[in-house]
């Protein structure tokens, strides 16, 4: 059962469209079923010419109001339509008149015993829904509270469904997205865009977001992508950015200006404050202290390393223009830099070489001098550059210079790094589910830029139907986990090679093919976790994401049964915790291949 509050000033208008024949003829046989008296006693009464008289149950509503006086709402009329799912039983007027009471008394407007509540009537016409209305001033002369009200109608809501037995929707969590609003639904029907401005933005920043490695080339994949922006500063500090909104250039007002939405109002976890904890730590400090990990040298091949430090030293390069401007950068990108001095000239800068950080103590770090990357990227190169003006250049697309094999080993070692997560989300469904939160959020950001650069338009849907299943209750931001920065590692990789080419399809199925198993895993885990709606938004992503696949390319059906996430975790890739029996090997869904996997070329 789902309810949606509105507020009105006019409650004889209300209660004349609630009689009147709907939009679409939809009403039939509007009657009173509950409210602060009896339904017979509320009923309008029929005139001779057989309309409704709304003036004395008009007069009764909002009598209270004058008590009120100054101190009235600006909208004091309350609305609240109740709605059963179609595959609900159809309830009688008394089960009717037994749901308003028990939400009314849930809400706080009108409690069990309160003979000084609000007053309010629930009218029914039609068969599986009714609509309540209240005038928001008690009858002993207070002002009732309706704080967070919205929250109280959803847990008013799944009780009902329980006792009732109807069908179960999902808690007032926070973690759905704001929808767009039926105005912004109608303006993209009238421009001709497949999608409302809302919807496209969000998914826009959060690809921009998991693609970034800071928050400058947030806003520069954003302005990329030909987002509009426009920064908020501190009212207290002149230079510190609190805040953020975007629009798009075609989406303007009736005064011809950009409608602009704020991260908050895309997302709860679009918020910059919450954005920042990609780059920086809990306490605000720099990126270096961060237990976010969105790109390191972990799960990379020895390949995708060198084509990754490559991109990272050109764009510094493109960025700076004179040598200690470009260390900074590459220290910057959380980037071990190693010095070489000259012999002759005491403390003379004569090279540099450049590494990930080890992923273990103690472990010798594997150092790539920047003669090596590429020979116009040797200091002696680029200070003849940047002594140049007319060679300096605008900062190019990172997958500008991927070779067609580096390309493919991007999406190997994606590949490898969401088979990974998957292993680590099977080992929480026995051990602890509730671990895995971080995975579950960085899933979404894996999904989001394989959609960009894929262009697949499943994985789009996928990715929008995933949402949901992301975040953590009340917009919270979880606990970094290995299998997170893994994910993290993957969009990371993906929003690097741009456009998928021809050679890189085989390996693109591959990731797609791991991409099904981590959200058919993801799914489990919310349904052990007891979140339904988030459940079946992972569900609804892997139907959508098995559609982007060829056809005889999909992946064994993942394990059911009561020991389903026993079996899972004893086949988690890459070793198996212990032997299967016979019967479950069958069944299990087998670990990603390492290697490439060439399809057959002939047809079925």
């Amino acid at each position: 059962m789902i309810g949606k509050i509105r507020r009105g000033e006019r409650v004889q208008g209300l209660l004349r469209y609630l009689y009147g024949p709907g939009r679409h003829e939809e009403h039939r046989d509007p009657h009173v079923v509950a409210g602060f008296r009896s339904a017979p006693e509320l009923e309008p009464g029929v005139g001779a010419d057989g309309s409704r008289d709304f003036r004395r149950l008009d007069a009764l509503l909002t009598q209270p109001l004058a008590l009120l006086g100054e101190r009235n709402y600006r909208q004091p009329v309350w609305h609240l339509p109740l709605r059963a799912a179609p595959e609900d039983p159809v309830m009688s007027d008394r089960q009717w008149e037994r749901i308003a009471h028990e939400v009314m008394d849930r809400v706080g407007l009108a409690p069990d015993g309160d003979f000084g509540a609000v007053r309010w009537v629930a009218v029914r016409h039609a068969a599986d829904h009714v609509h309540i209305v209240a005038t928001l001033a008690r009858q002993d002369g207070g002002r009732p509270d309706v704080w967070n009200d919205g929250y109280r109608v959803r847990d008013a809501c799944r009780a009902v469904e329980q006792r009732y037995g109807l069908r179960r929707t999902a808690p007032a969590d926070r973690t759905a997205a704001r929808r767009p609003s039926r105005g912004e639904i109608e303006k993209a029907a009238r421009h001709g865009r497949p999608l409302p401005s809302r919807t496209l933005l969000r998914r826009t920043v959060q690809t921009a977001a998991a693609g970034a490695s800071s928050e400058a080339e947030f806003f520069r994949r954003l302005r990329d992508e030909g987002v509009l922006i426009r920064r908020r500063f501190s009212e207290r500090a002149a230079d510190e950015v609190t805040g953020y909104t975007v629009a798009l250039p075609d989406d303007l007002n009736g005064d011809g200006r950009p409608v602009w939405y704020g991260g908050g109002k895309l997302a709860a976890d679009l918020t910059l404050p919450k954005l920042r904890r990609r780059w920086t730590g809990a306490d605000g400090s720099v990126r270096a202290s961060s237990p976010f990990r969105p790109l390191d040298g972990r799960h990379l091949s020895e390949r995708t390393r060198r084509a990754v430090l490559r991109t990272a030293v050109r764009r510094a390069a493109d960025e700076s223009a004179t040598t200690s401007e470009f260390l900074d950068r590459l220290r910057g990108e959380e980037l071990l830099v190693k010095l070489r001095y000259s012999q002759i000239v005491h403390g003379q800068i004569t090279g540099y070489a450049i590494a990930f950080a080890p992923d273990h103590d103690g472990e010798e770090p594997t150092w790539y001098p920047g003669s090596r990357l590429a020979d116009d990227l040797s200091l002696f190169r680029l200070r003849q550059r940047w002594a140049t003006p007319a060679a300096h250049r605008e900062p190019a697309a990172d997958h500008d210079e991927l070779t067609p094999e580096e390309r493919q080993a991007f999406y190997d070692d994606a590949s490898r790094a969401a088979a990974f997560a998957t292993a680590e989300i099977r080992r929480h469904l026995v051990t602890n589910p509730h671990a895995a939160q971080d995975a579950c959020w960085a899933a979404s950001d894996a999904l989001h830029v394989a959609a960009r650069a894929t262009g697949n338009r499943h994985l789009h849907r996928a990715a929008d139907a995933y949402d949901r299943a992301a975040r953590a209750p009340h917009g919270r931001i979880p606990m970094p986990t290995p299998a997170g920065n893994a994910l993290r590692t993957t969009a990371r990789l993906l929003a690097l090679t741009g456009t998928a080419k021809d050679r890189t399809v085989v390996s693109m199925m591959l990731l797609i093919a791991n991409f099904i198993t981590l959200l058919d895993t993801i799914a489990q885990l919310r349904h052990l976790q007891g979140r339904h709606a988030q459940a079946d938004a992972a569900r609804r992503a892997a139907a959508h994401t098995r559609q982007a696949r060829p056809a005889g390319h999909a992946p064994a059906p993942p394990p059911a049964g009561p020991n389903a996430q026993a079996r899972l975790a004893m086949a988690a890739f890459p070793n198996a915790w212990a032997p299967l029996p016979q019967n479950a090997q069958s069944r299990t869904t087998p670990s990603a291949p390492t290697g490439l996997v060439r399809p057959s070329r002939r047809r079925p």
